[in-house]
């Protein structure tokens, strides 16, 4: 058995059957625990381990921008190489720009699966 609580604006997990241990934690299966991609958004309402949506956004967006980082280095090396050999450089742009703008699509995001299914890649766009 899992007792959780909450703790300032964080979800605390004490792995125990000793509940005097924590007197304000409540027993929670750990099957019912929500999906542990968000666990920093985690949230206790209502004695309930929900997602807080806005939080695992902005975890998207992390995520994103981490994903992102070496595709748009690597983006940035084949502009400089297409301007040195003076060839069309309108489609590097428009990756980059795609790249820029991917976390962008969080905000329209309202489920956990959306913002999982969110990538980087140009086939989930």
């Amino acid at each position: 058995m899992i007792l959780i609580e909450k703790i300032g604006n964080e979800i605390h997990e004490h792995f125990t059957d000793d509940n005097s241990l924590f007197p304000n934690a409540i027993p929670y299966d750990e099957n019912n625990l929500p999906d542990d991609s968000f666990r920093n958004a985690w949230d206790l309402k209502n004695n309930k381990v929900m997602i807080d949506l806005p939080k695992a956004q902005v975890i998207t967006k992390e995520r994103l921008r981490i994903e992102r980082k070496p595709l748009l280095e690597a983006e940035d090396i084949k502009f400089m190489q297409a301007q040195e050999a003076g060839s069309d450089t309108t489609a590097i742009v428009a990756e980059k720009q795609r790249l820029r703008d991917i976390t962008n699509a969080v905000d329209s995001c309202t489920t956990t699966d959306e913002l999982k299914a969110l990538s980087c890649t140009e086939e989930n766009e």
